[in-house]
């Protein structure tokens, strides 16, 4: 009885106290909560699942749908760019390391705003300069927000066509330094690859192209890829015309010598200027699928170079191009005989003619400077005229040019000095002031325009000229055309000529003129001779069709070297041997000479300039038919005003085609 009593005893407080031991950390838990071991989520936890060894890992979309969740290589991203951060440093919304990540609400810092903050802390903290490849992220992340792929995508207008991480693989992404290490050619040579992943046609043509075989089969780095030709940051929509004068120099950045040629060309004078409506490297060779040219499915191969010539000469917008643009030479150059035997012989004779003209009449400008200034300074007395029978009105003058010349000369001045600044704004497009001009005239177009406007009014204003001197001659049944009134040269010009050489040189008196010295029938009859050189080449490109349709495609070619260098003669020696002449000899200063305005000079010059000719007319009683009023002093004041205002225009042309010879092509 007492043993059963104790056994219950025994029993009760074992339950008691297996129930206090119990109730006891509960209590205790009460009090205080206990939290499980916080996760780790560093690089390698991520990497057990993310380090792509585990086979496919797949992640529900928005719209439920499955997609492919990117492996990371541990090795690969070690050497990125990235390799020192954490995971989560960017995955910030993750915070289990549970398979289905529960995500919390943090937005994830895109690589934009990421790396624009990096560079504003650094340059807050005054470390900008120590970090020059942030500061290069930061200035690519501003071209891309303007480029063609930061624009809403058609198919999802809310997503741009291109982000970063399409282009970057942030994991394992590291440019190298070096440009001749195996790494950086490796680089190289998987850019097409790359952009092929959205641009996959023309992969596929680039692939067959001389320039993939080039860098993908025979992995020359040297090469272009993608990004030489649309940029890497700055992408631009490739019908915009900044893009198609980019390409342009970018071909050359490679084709130097083939740019340079192609500069010379009228289609590449536009260009220069701004202007897209010509051909660029692109639309002969192609982009993408550029060819050999011996390659039978080139596009500049000989039997498919007429069609490439018709998509832009099509008959529609222009005329349809012709045979004869087949032979022309758009990489044309003058130092292979060879290849352009007829550019090589056209240069060598426009170079002889230039070099020729200029030294003679260089010369000879210095040397007539040098002998009246030095006349000058030894005070040598000017004979004065003989009055004797002439009027007592002292305020007569002798008339040398009748209304018509001094019209003719003036339209000839203003058309002149047009033709010189639009026709060397193309000449010389390399220059910094070509474009501004032709920007200021309506661009490369309006250049054209102007410039065949002009030239149609000086051809026009030139013949008209010449039938009125022509008609007045031939009814004139006293003039003899080798006569002293004549502009034809003669025997007399020549003795002239050397008579002046030996008074430069103190060797002989000066010779007595007629009414034409030598020098002024030179500038009459190379009027003749530029109108026939420059006009008959510029007719010849400007109608290339009709051109083409008769003559050979190298014509052109010609035509612009024969155009150009003669205009440049042109221009150099009329603001330079002509203003000597007129304006600028010691015995002519102050300028301006105002005969060609007022049509009339003082009898001490007449007989200065022509004592031939006052000799004679003199002897034969003919001057008082010479002899006029002085033109009044508001005509000699305008008179004055216009010629200062045309030699300043004339030597600030001057300048610009000087700048233009200098700078090159």
């Amino acid at each position: 009885m007492r043993t059963s009593q104790l056994s219950k005893w025994i029993v009760a407080a074992a339950v008691c106290l297996s129930s206090a031991l119990t109730a006891l950390p509960a209590a205790a838990a009460n009090k205080t909560k206990i939290e499980p071991p916080a996760e780790k989520l560093d690089n390698a936890t991520c990497q057990t699942c993310h380090d792509g060894k585990k086979g496919k890992l797949e992640m529900p979309g928005v719209a439920g749908e499955k997609h492919a969740v990117h492996s990371v290589s541990p090795d690969k991203y070690a050497k990125s760019v990235h390799g020192k951060m954490e995971c989560v440093a960017c995955h910030t919304d993750i915070v289990d390391s549970t398979s289905q990540h529960k995500r919390s609400t943090a937005k994830a810092p895109d690589c934009a705003s990421c790396h624009q903050a990096l560079w504003d802390k650094a340059k807050a903290a005054g470390a900008g300069a120590q970090k020059p490849r942030l500061e290069t992220v930061v200035k690519n992340i501003e071209a891309y927000g303007k480029s063609f792929h930061a624009q809403a995508d058609k198919d999802h207008p809310t997503q741009p066509k291109a982000t970063c991480t399409q282009c970057h693989d942030t994991h394992a992404f590291n440019v190298p330094a070096d440009k001749k290490s195996p790494e950086y050619a490796a680089w190289r040579k998987d850019i097409p690859n790359q952009c092929g992943t959205c641009h996959d046609e023309q992969l596929e043509t680039f692939t067959a192209s001389v320039h993939g075989k080039e860098l993908l089969d025979k992995g020359n780095t040297k090469a272009p890829a993608c990004v030489n030709c649309h940029t890497t940051h700055d992408i631009t929509n490739t019908s915009l015309s900044s893009f198609k004068l980019l390409v342009t120099d970018a071909c050359g950045s490679c084709h130097k010598e083939k740019l340079s040629s192609y500069r010379d060309t009228y289609h590449g004078q536009v260009t220069r200027l701004g202007g897209t409506d010509t051909a660029k490297c692109f639309n002969c060779h192609g982009s993408h699928g550029i060819l050999p040219a011996n390659d039978p499915k080139s596009k500049v191969n000989v039997a498919n170079r007429l069609k490439t010539c018709q998509t832009c000469h099509d008959g529609k917008k222009r005329e349809l191009a012709t045979d004869g643009f087949i032979t022309f030479g758009p990489h044309a150059n003058s130092h292979d005989f060879a290849k352009y035997p007829q550019m090589w012989i056209a240069t060598k004779f426009m170079q002889a003619l230039l070099v020729g003209v200029f030294a003679f009449f260089w010369l000879h400008s210095g040397l007539w400077y040098f002998r009246e200034w030095k006349d000058r300074k030894e005070r040598k007395a000017i004979p004065h005229i003989r009055t004797e029978g002439l009027p007592a009105e002292p305020e007569k003058v002798f008339k040398r040019f009748p209304i018509g010349w001094r019209v003719a000369h003036l339209a000839f001045a203003l058309i002149t000095m047009t033709l010189v600044l639009t026709g060397t704004s193309a000449l010389f497009s390399q220059t910094a002031w070509a474009p501004v001009v032709a920007g200021l005239l309506g661009g490369a177009k309006g250049l054209a325009y102007i410039h065949r406007i002009a030239a149609t009014m000086f051809v026009g204003i030139f013949f008209i000229h010449f039938v009125y001197v022509m008609q007045s001659l031939l009814r004139d049944k006293n003039f003899r055309w080798f006569g002293p009134d004549s502009l034809i040269p003669n025997w007399k010009d020549l003795a002239d000529c050397i008579g002046m050489f030996k008074w430069f040189l103190g060797k002989g008196p000066k010779p007595r003129f007629e009414r034409w010295a030598y020098y002024e029938k030179f500038d009459y009859w190379a009027v003749f001779w530029g109108v026939s050189i420059i006009g008959c080449s510029g007719l010849m490109l400007a109608f290339p069709t009709v051109t083409a349709k008769y003559l050979p495609g190298w014509v052109f070619n010609i035509a612009t070297v024969v155009h150009g260098e003669e205009a440049f003669l042109a221009a150099v020696f009329l603001f330079t041997v002509h203003f000597f002449n007129n304006h600028f000899r010691p015995d002519k200063l102050p300028p301006p000479d105002i005969v060609m305005f007022t049509g009339t000079q003082s009898l001490e010059e007449f007989r200065a300039d022509h004592p031939a000719q006052y000799q004679r007319l003199m002897e034969s009683g003919e001057l008082e038919k010479f002899l006029v009023d002085a033109p009044s002093q508001p005509m000699r004041r305008g008179s004055k005003i216009l010629g200062l205002t045309l030699i300043a225009v004339g030597l600030t042309l001057l300048v610009l085609v000087i700048n233009g010879f200098l700078t090159g092509g």
